[in-house]
């Protein structure tokens, strides 16, 4: 089932504690614009696919990554992508996006989300895996 865009929007912005829907977009549009990157085949797609129209065309038009980013270095790229953004208001970000990237997409799909991605993303998603530290 696909998310309807205010419906995303919403679940961003309230997790995200922005103050408007504008904020939320632009935060979505950023990480998931990074998340893109290191997504191949049909993971990308199928998680497109869960995603509002405007944001799966993001998630499937990125410019494809030289490297997989660690968890860290995803924070910092998100960080320099948001004008004003610090490490600490981007992992802010990051986590309003991707848990509500992650209940769109539902436990299976953010599964295999997590296995094309260096260890740690778990965290950024709101899904630490048991037995792991972060």
């Amino acid at each position: 089932m696909t998310l309807r865009w205010e419906a995303f929007l919403d679940q961003v912005q309230e997790r995200g504690e922005y103050d408007t829907h504008q904020e939320a977009e632009r935060a979505a549009r950023v990480v998931l614009a990074l998340l893109g990157a290191h997504l191949l085949g049909t993971v990308r797609s199928d998680l497109a696919a869960r995603l509002p129209e405007h944001l799966a065309l993001i998630l499937l038009n990125p410019l494809a990554a030289a490297e997989p980013l660690s968890p860290d270095r995803f924070v910092r790229a998100t960080a320099a992508w948001i004008e004003g953004a610090t490490e600490a208001t981007a992992l802010w970000d990051i986590g309003a996006v991707l848990s509500t990237v992650a209940d769109a997409a539902g436990d299976q799909l953010t599964q295999r989300v997590l296995l094309q991605l260096p260890p740690g993303y778990d965290l950024l998603f709101g899904r630490p895996q048991p037995g792991q530290r972060p």
